[in-house]
């Protein structure tokens, strides 16, 4: 009996296996994958029509969103999942088991473009990426670099600029740089809550209207202790705004020629709108599918109507412009 995607968001689902791949340093990243095989039989036996990779945003676990691999798995689709390193089940950089800390955003890209190539070589295509939030970021930046060739991209609520910043990017790089070389680059940005790890009040706002789905992650830090993540450090935020810069230079995002769909939400309080329909409207090939207030950033974990649009919207795409080989 295949289980639906609503009966697993608590639950490893029975047609996925949890793994690891370990990078060339050694270092271990956790992974998940739904498997499709041909063999004739039931319905979790059919051919994939094509392979996504699925990348979280910072401080997030793949738990948070095994409903939706699992719903591309019931479309058809073979699904990977996989942790960042040193957040959620792979390991930590930082100070402490909470902040998440990274020395340059460089090194996930190299991990997700030395992942690409093997999973590539393992799975079958076509090969699409999803990325959400940070994990959308660091998928453009492999992509402006040229590092990695999907079929196809999507990045839900990507993270291109921050939201409400009343300075100049430069001006607020550089205090970064200043705040992450004057101390250890490695402590907390900003507070977090009053008991480290603790879901701060407020959070849920920011992230979805639905408060069973937000539930769900508190389900999952419960159940698996080392999912949980705080603050960034100052070295994360230092580097995010460099890399940021970077990639939404106007000559940058005119490199990227892959087909890409980005899906966004006009009231999101995390990413900036903003920055999101600039790089929509500079990339070459690239669709954007806005929502209004009706959702926050966790688009993907928002209340049903939401979470139904971007997900036809995901599928209508992918289906124009990475068919079955």
């Amino acid at each position: 009996m295949i289980q639906t995607a609503s009966e697993i968001r608590r639950v490893i689902p029975d047609a996925a296996t949890e793994t690891a791949w370990i990078a060339a340093d050694g270092h271990r990243l956790r992974r998940i994958d739904w498997r499709r095989i041909d063999r004739g039989g039931g319905q979790g036996d059919v051919a994939a029509r094509g392979s996504l990779l699925f990348l979280p945003g910072r401080g997030d676990s793949y738990e948070k969103y095994l409903e939706s691999m699992h719903e591309m798995y019931l479309a058809g689709w073979q699904v990977t999942g996989l942790d960042w390193r040193g957040q959620a089940g792979s390991g930590r950089l930082g100070l402490d088991a909470t902040t998440g800390h990274v020395a340059d955003f460089a090194q996930w890209v190299d991990d997700l473009v030395a992942f690409w190539r093997e999973w590539c070589r393992e799975t079958p295509g076509p090969h699409v990426v999803l990325g959400h939030s940070m994990g959308g970021h660091i998928v453009l930046r492999a992509l402006e670099e040229r590092s990695i060739d999907p079929a196809a991209a999507v990045l839900v609520a990507p993270m291109l600029g921050f939201a409400g910043v009343p300075l100049p990017y430069a001006l607020l790089h550089a205090f970064a740089k200043l705040r992450s070389r004057t101390g250890d680059s490695r402590r907390p940005a900003w507070k977090w809550s009053e008991k480290p790890g603790e879901l701060p009040a407020g959070r849920a706002a920011l992230l979805t209207h639905d408060a069973e789905r937000y539930a769900d992650e508190e389900f999952w830090r419960e159940e698996r202790p080392e999912l949980v993540m705080g603050p960034a450090s100052w070295g994360w935020l230092e580097q995010a705004l460099a890399s940021m810069r970077r990639i939404m230079a106007p000559d940058s995002l005119a490199r990227v020629r892959t087909p890409i769909l980005i899906i966004a939400s006009r009231a999101d309080r995390l990413v900036s709108p903003r920055a999101i329909r600039k790089a929509a409207a500079l990339l070459p090939d690239a669709q954007l599918v806005e929502f209004g207030p009706e959702s926050a950033h966790e688009i993907l974990r928002e209340v049903d109507p939401v979470r139904d649009r971007a997900l036809a919207a995901i599928r209508d795409f992918l289906d124009q412009r990475a068919p079955r080989a």
